[in-house]
Order: structure tokens, then sequence, then C-alpha cells
């Protein structure tokens, strides 16, 4: 008895050492007591979880530097985008008209060898044909952002009109003229598609 007395009074006498003794209140007794002017702390980190919400942005720009990518930034994935999408085209195509070929031709090798070229070939044509073609674009882009000093769709526009221009100048006046138009009536479908919900929301505004 006296030897669990002494083991009582040696473990408070510690809690209260350490700053665990006291009232002794259990969970259930703290459960129900509201928390008036306090955040929930967090029970893993026991860290108020309002220091971890990160209202900044997770990295630092340059000084002068843009949050948004510039045309310069996105011409690289807008050239390996055009010249693996003009691949896959490509290859789809070339398999579609090797079996339309060699149709008549009995399943062998020579049937293997060409379709494998003509998948190749149209591969190797449309990827080169859509990477000059954002080679070009890019270009203009660019070029036209540094001299306006701006970005918005007008440089777009421009880019896409003067690429259509250049890339069928070697067809003379209506090749140019069949180009510019093409380059403009894509790229200003594109603009319009990216200012469709502006221009429905300013169109709802002037309404009411």
């Amino acid at each position: 008895m006296e030897g669990g007395g002494n083991t009582t009074g040696k473990g408070s006498g510690l809690g209260g050492l350490f700053g665990a003794g006291g009232a002794g209140y259990s969970h259930a007794d703290l459960a129900g007591v509201p928390l008036t002017g306090m955040s929930p702390l967090s029970p893993y980190l026991n860290l108020d979880p309002k220091y971890l919400v990160q209202d900044t942005d997770e990295f630092i720009l340059p000084t002068g530097a843009n949050k948004t990518r510039g045309r310069f930034e996105l011409a690289f994935f807008t050239i390996g985008g055009c010249c693996m999408t003009g691949a896959a085209f490509g290859a789809l195509n070339g398999l579609r008209l090797g079996l339309k070929e060699t149709q008549n031709m009995a399943w062998s090798k020579p049937r293997n060898v060409q379709i494998l070229n003509m998948v190749t070939r149209q591969g190797a044509l449309w990827a080169n044909t859509l990477g000059s073609l954002a080679l070009l674009y890019s270009a203009f882009g660019v070029v036209i952002e540094k001299t306006r000093g701006a970005e918005d769709d007008l440089n777009t526009i421009a880019a896409g009109t003067l690429t259509g221009m250049l890339y069928k100048s070697t067809g003379g006046v209506r090749g140019i003229a069949r180009g510019g138009i093409a380059g403009l009536t894509l790229t200003g479908l594109y603009a319009l598609y990216n200012n469709w919900e502006h221009m429905k929301g300013s169109i709802a505004r002037q309404s009411l």
C-alpha cells in the first residue's frame, strides 16, 4: 500500500515538474470545451493551418519578367507541337494511302515495305509542312510583339496573315493573296474563339 502511494506521489511530482500534472483532465472532459478565439490546430503538426496558406506565388520572377509566357517562350512549344501533330497526321494519311494503293496485292513483305515507305514519307512531309508554318508564325509573332511593345490578338492575326503570304509567295500574286486570306481567316477564328466568353459578357452587360 505504501509502495503504491509512493509511486503515485512520485508520478505526480514528476508530472508537476514537466508540466503534465495539475488537474488531470481527460479527453472526454475537454471534448466539449469551445475554442473561442482560437484556430483549430493540426493534430499531427500542432501548427495553426492558417500559416500554411500561401497567398503569394510559389516562385520568384526576375525583375521585369511577366507572369505569363511570351511568344518567344511559346514558340518552342508551338513548333514542336506542330511537328509532332504533322508527323502523326501524315503517318495516318500514309497508312490510308498505302492500303489503298496496295489493296490488290497479297499480304507479303513487298506490300508491307511499300506501306511503310508511304507512312514515313507522308509523316515527314506533313511534319515539315506544319513545322515550317509554325516557325514562320512564331518568328513573325515575336518580331511584331517586340516592334509594337504589346501582346494582343492583333499580333496573332498579323502573324498569321504574313505567314500565309510568305508560305505561298512562290505562287505569284494570287498565291500570296490566297495564303494571306487563309492565314487571316484561321487566326481570326482563333482570336474570336479566345474572346468569345468576353464578348458574350460584354453583350450581356450592354443588354441590361
